[in-house]
């Protein structure tokens, strides 16, 4: 009975530590570690809401871009820092969720974070070259049918979300081309509005303004419905007659396990309070950003369901990385 009240008791303890700490956070500055180069998804969205974080929480709030491995090197330094509360990753949880099941990666996606929130969600736009002849997702497929081999697909990353949708889009359609990876989604609008590559799917955040301003060819969106921030695009399901294709960009936001519960409620309920301020709200709706705002179990949850879902898609079409 001593043993049992001792141990209640430490456990006690415990837990009001972690609450006086989480209660007097933040006490030192944050940084948002992201996993691409600037001008990307993630990258776009840190810097919209890391002004408003930093006077919310009273502490400098850095934004650091760590490129590299498709991302994982910056999520695996997140997964092996010290769980105070001061460092977080801001990125494409789809990319995260897809890793384990395309290549081998240095963390444990179900032990090694703490979610904070999924942030938002944006569909892919397939785009191609303003120099390639094409104009229409019918004239894409037929021209990809007649240059079989000889197009190059601009990936954000093999492995990555954008790499899986193009291949997925490749697959169902019978489609050949080169998978040409980058260091991010921002390299590959480049290489693609360049004309140093033919096509791409990339989150509508980073592609929309491209598109727009003639950059790139839009050629659709792949949502389940046509987007307001774009209703010229027909959906890819619309387009190409491949029912239920649904792909995009997860924003996310992650901590290391063991992160005091405390902390990231406290932080997803300042992400939740900022998407919803007016100038906050109308810029995300411009982007093509649907708000999610999903809390830490319920993030944490989704996570997990998202990495069995790529690992049957991964299975079933027999994706590899090139």
């Amino acid at each position: 009975m001593k043993r049992r009240h001792l141990i209640a008791g430490v456990a006690g303890a415990t837990l009001a530590a972690s609450a006086a700490r989480s209660q007097s956070w933040p006490t030192k500055p944050l940084r948002i570690v992201i996993p691409f180069a600037a001008g990307g998804t993630s990258d776009i969205l840190a810097r919209l809401f890391q002004p408003r974080l930093q006077e919310a929480l009273g502490q400098p709030v850095v934004v650091e871009n760590r490129p590299g491995a498709n991302g994982n090197i910056a999520v695996d330094m997140i997964a092996k820092s010290t769980p105070d509360g001061t460092s977080f990753v801001l990125t494409d949880l789809g990319n995260l969720a897809i890793a384990p099941s395309v290549t081998k990666v240095p963390f444990d996606l179900a032990k090694d974070f703490a979610a904070v929130t999924v942030l938002a969600y944006s569909p892919h736009i397939l785009a191609v070259a303003p120099t390639l002849a094409v104009s229409t997702v019918p004239e894409l497929i037929a021209h990809a049918r007649a240059n079989k081999g000889k197009l190059n697909y601009v990936t954000a990353g093999l492995g990555s979300a954008p790499h899986l949708a193009g291949a997925r889009f490749a697959h169902a359609l019978g489609l050949d081309w080169a998978y040409i990876p980058t260091k991010g989604g921002a390299e590959a609008i480049q290489q693609v509005a360049g004309s140093h590559g033919d096509l791409l799917f990339n989150g509508m955040i980073a592609t929309l303004p491209h598109v727009k301003s003639g950059k790139l060819k839009g050629l659709a969106v792949s949502s389940p419905r046509r987007h307001e921030a774009a209703p010229e695009l027909p959906t890819v399901s619309e387009a190409s007659g491949l029912a239920n294709f649904v792909t995009g960009t997860w924003q996310g936001v992650l901590a290391a396990a063991g992160t005091p519960a405390p902390i990231t409620a406290r932080l997803q309920a300042e992400f939740a309070r900022i998407a919803a301020l007016p100038d906050v709200a109308q810029r995300l709706k411009e982007l093509g950003a649907e708000p999610i705002l999903r809390k830490p179990a319920e993030s944490d949850a989704w996570l997990q369901a998202e990495a069995a879902s790529w690992a049957r898609v991964v299975k079933d079409t027999g994706i590899k990385l090139e």
